[in-house]
């Protein structure tokens, strides 16, 4: 468990640097499982029952709407892929969580989850944890507002070279807020 500590403190690090010790005790408080391509952690309507951390592979937060999914974020090694609003306010919500390829994923209960949030580290570390969410939705709705499309493909490129590989195109265009025919012409331009 201590090389799963120091996966969670360096995801953390740059947000809140806690003493390895916690994150070893955080890290007691889970299990590391294995979920397959495409399987559904979370369904819509459901209610979230564990929190993920990502050690291995990639997923998505899906938002039903209309009888389709759109993606509302995109998850990789190092990040949380949980409905965190579901899991904060135990309630259903219209998130799906799926992986889109194999993970080797991080996951505390519900209840452990909740065990820990009231530890004096672990209200820092979930409050945290809210921040880094909220910090990454409000990037995205200041980018999905201010550039094009071709500008936040390009620099979503930039920063995630491996996206192409790991993500299905659908979901790609979908974050960019965008069809996927739309994706596809901006694909061939910047060829």
């Amino acid at each position: 468990m201590k090389e799963i500590a120091k996966e969670i403190k360096a995801a953390f690090d740059p947000y809140y640097q806690a003493p390895l010790h916690v994150w070893e005790y955080f890290a007691q408080q889970g299990e590391v499982v294995e979920k397959q391509k495409n399987e559904i952690i979370k369904k819509h309507n459901e209610l979230a029952s564990d929190f993920y951390f990502i050690l291995e592979g990639s997923g998505g937060l899906l938002l039903y709407s209309n009888n389709n999914y759109i993606c509302v974020r995109l998850c990789y090694e190092g990040d949380f892929l949980v409905d965190y609003v579901s899991l904060l306010t135990n309630e259903a919500t219209e998130i799906e969580v799926v992986c889109f390829e194999k993970c080797k994923l991080f996951r505390i209960s519900h209840k452990n989850f909740l065990e820990l949030s009231q530890t004096d580290y672990g209200k820092i570390i979930c409050q945290t944890a809210a921040e880094i969410s909220f910090i990454k939705k409000q990037i995205q709705q200041i980018e999905i507002l201010t550039k094009t499309a071709e500008q936040r493909y390009i620099e979503m490129l930039e920063k995630q070279p491996h996206i192409l590989q790991r993500t299905p195109s659908k979901y790609i265009a979908s974050y960019l807020g965008i069809t996927p025919q739309s994706l596809s012409r901006i694909r061939k331009k910047l060829l």
